[in-house]
């Protein structure tokens, strides 16, 4: 997944900042402010920019780590994602136990998702079908829950007008023809870049709608009982912003991204306007895979496909 690759301040703001792991004292401290809690199981260094103590067996404590804090990832926007999604107990998500600050340390204290990370599981198949149907339904009932307080919050970024979200999607284009234009990595597609460029932008009318995203549903946040191979649910929301659903979509391979949209249209299909500016989307993170050195050379090859694809039809 590429995350939220079309963020406009994605820089660590102190990373010089020191990062100490909290003692099991410290932990359970914080943790009793809201819940009983006996004792520390696991600590979890996975988390880019928050560390997670798991804490007996059903409760993590998610803390804010100093030299990874960005303005686009927040434990306080998580907590209120999260307890606005509260209304409706068919979305699989965590449950905000509580959240604060101690000192210096800011804390989310929630419930523990069952399940792995899809990402260590290497599931394949109708199994693998199956699981990003799932989470494409979920998808779709966050999207669905009353985006007014989303709308009208100040915590949560992003684009609350057809405008900004063309706005994102050329900023993200013309990053990705200048890479072109700079790089040695080879071309290998019949349209120039900016020509490609252009007929995403003209293809754009009507957008749809704009949603408060999970911003990387992919599979490091995805969770999976490792047992059936069935979906159990989606984490860690603290990079959520306002734009189309589309950019929940952006899985490498094209039976992922299908998956995910039969699912997605399990409740209701999408009308063509819409699926026109999901095209545009993953065509646009197809473009951003092929012209970055941070991904491998097999992504950059299926990327490359998934573009000429687009260009036959």
């Amino acid at each position: 997944m590429l995350g939220n690759w079309m963020a406009s301040n994605d820089r660590y703001a102190h990373p010089e900042a020191p990062d100490p792991v909290l003692t099991e004292a410290q932990v359970l401290e914080l943790v009793r402010r809201h819940t009983p809690a006996a004792r520390v199981q696991h600590v979890d260094e996975s988390g880019g920019e928050a560390r997670a103590y798991l804490v007996d067996d059903g409760v993590v404590l998610k803390v804010q780590r100093p030299h990874r804090r960005r303005s686009r990832t927040s434990l306080a926007k998580e907590a209120y994602f999260l307890e606005r999604l509260a209304v409706d107990s068919d979305i699989s998500v965590p449950r905000v136990i509580g959240y604060g600050t101690k000192g210096d340390v800011e804390y989310l204290c929630q419930t523990r998702m069952a399940g792995l990370p899809f990402a260590s599981l290497g599931i394949e198949g109708v199994e693998r079908q199956a699981i990003l149907e799932a989470l494409g339904r979920t998808l779709r009932r966050l999207h669905a829950v009353d985006q007014t307080p989303f709308r009208e919050s100040t915590i949560v970024p992003g684009d609350r007008s057809a405008a900004e979200l063309h706005t994102r999607i050329e900023h993200a284009l013309d990053q990705a023809v200048a890479a072109v234009q700079t790089s040695s990595l080879p071309w290998n597609l019949p349209s120039t870049p900016e020509a490609l460029a252009r007929r995403l932008l003209d293809s754009l009318s009507s957008v749809g709608p704009l949603v408060a995203l999970h911003s990387n549903p992919g599979p490091e946040h995805t969770f999976v009982d490792p047992d059936t191979q069935q979906f159990t649910g989606l984490i860690d929301f603290g990079d959520a912003y306002l734009s189309h659903p589309a950019f929940e979509m952006r899985w490498h391979r094209p039976d992922d991204r299908h998956a995910l949209l039969r699912g997605y249209q399990a409740e209701g299909l999408l009308d063509e306007e819409i699926l026109t500016t999901w095209r545009a989307v993953l065509t646009t993170a197809d473009l951003t895979i092929l012209t970055s050195t941070r991904f491998s050379p097999q992504q950059r090859s299926q990327a490359t496909a998934n573009l000429q694809e687009l260009l036959r039809e």
